[in-house]
């Protein structure tokens, strides 16, 4: 049955749970959350107009199938996410769900970007308006969104650390930092996870900051794991059609020549996926959850068809010979062009090792 037809849309498999962030020598408990998360980001910015009525029904289907980890920023959409978040979250009880925020970018109001701000007294400032929009009295896990190069990390870990000791906050997550931030993070509170791009694809991770994760406890919040779609079945019919506020459309590895090499990377997937009886998007999902335990892939589904698909990841095992075939397929510097524009990319902590032009 050729790939882009054969489809497990929905899982048997009941939710498996992960242990996520033992704090390594901080010896603390770990985290015990579902294997995959839903990423909401989707719902209010970045990927052109969704349907209001179709992202509640989507998080609403996520809960039901034990999909209870929420991942949000309070700069998707300006305060959007967390408002539509909160009117999905009405009647149902707040300890059923774990709800991740991150902080710290800063939009004018024609929605652009204008910085990072994670100084202290701005940490609790935006943490008062999220509580407000969500509609909660603490959050689950609260990270900055990237590292503030004018704030030392310990000194934004340290107001966050103030707000998990007056309980509006139970866990510090980093995004997007190297191995060295991680380090010093680590010294002032323990690290839940991680969060930050990993997928076939994406695979910068790998050689410093994961085993330095793993080191010091801290598991990994994966976003990107279908590479923004990339990975997807369909990507060839609408590659060409982006809306023009998709931000894809102004990324190095959905230009040109870039896009061509990348999908010719990406067809294995499509071949393994036809194998299995499965899609390629659920083949990615499989591979980033075949990683490791302390790995938990946020699901970036906008609608109930494609959060069906992604649980159909579930219930697919890649064995030795399967990872070993497609990491052999796409060579991490095979991948053509990076993750974000220049602009962008220098705001990566976690790609400091990289030359910027």
């Amino acid at each position: 049955m050729p790939a882009d037809t054969a489809m497990s849309t929905s899982t048997t498999t009941p939710m498996p749970r992960r242990q996520i962030g033992d704090g390594g020598s901080h010896g603390l408990a770990a985290v015990d959350l579902p294997a995959l998360g839903l990423g909401c980001m989707g719902m209010s910015d970045f990927y052109g107009p969704a349907d209001r009525n179709e992202s509640i029904a989507t998080i609403h289907a996520a809960l039901d199938q034990g999909m209870v980890l929420l991942d949000t920023g309070d700069f998707y959409g300006s305060g959007h996410n967390e408002m539509l978040i909160r009117e999905a979250l009405s009647g149902r009880r707040r300890e059923d769900v774990f709800i991740a925020v991150k902080f710290g970018g800063m939009r004018s109001p024609d929605g652009g970007f204008v910085g990072i701000d994670t100084r202290p007294a701005a940490v609790k400032n935006a943490l008062a308006q999220t509580l407000k929009r969500l509609g909660t009295d603490y959050v689950d896990l609260y990270q900055p969104a990237r590292l503030d190069p004018a704030v030392p990390i310990e000194d934004t870990v340290g107001a966050v650390k103030e707000m998990i000791d007056a309980g509006y906050v139970r866990h510090l997550g980093l995004s997007e930092v190297g191995a060295s931030t991680l380090e010093r993070a680590s010294t002032v509170h323990p690290v839940r996870w991680l969060q930050i791009e990993y997928s076939v694809l994406s695979r910068g991770i790998e050689s410093e900051i994961l085993p330095a994760a793993r080191r010091l406890g801290i598991g990994i919040s994966a976003y990107g794991v279908l590479s923004r779609g990339l990975l997807g079945s369909d990507w060839r019919q609408r590659a060409d059609a982006l809306d023009p506020h998709d931000f894809r459309a102004h990324l190095p590895r959905f230009s040109g020549d870039n896009l061509t090499r990348n999908l010719a990377l990406a067809e294995v997937l499509s071949v393994v996926a036809g194998e299995k009886a499965a899609t390629p998007a659920q083949i990615a999902i499989a591979w980033v959850l075949a990683q490791g335990p302390d790995i938990v892939p946020l699901i970036g589904a906008r609608s109930r068809t494609r959060l069906a698909e992604a649980l159909g990841a579930l219930d697919i095992h890649l064995d030795s010979g399967d990872l070993a075939r497609i990491r052999d397929a796409i060579p991490a510097e095979a991948v053509a062009g990076t993750r974000y524009d220049a602009g962008q990319m220098r705001m990566l902590d976690s790609e400091r090792r990289l030359p910027m032009d």
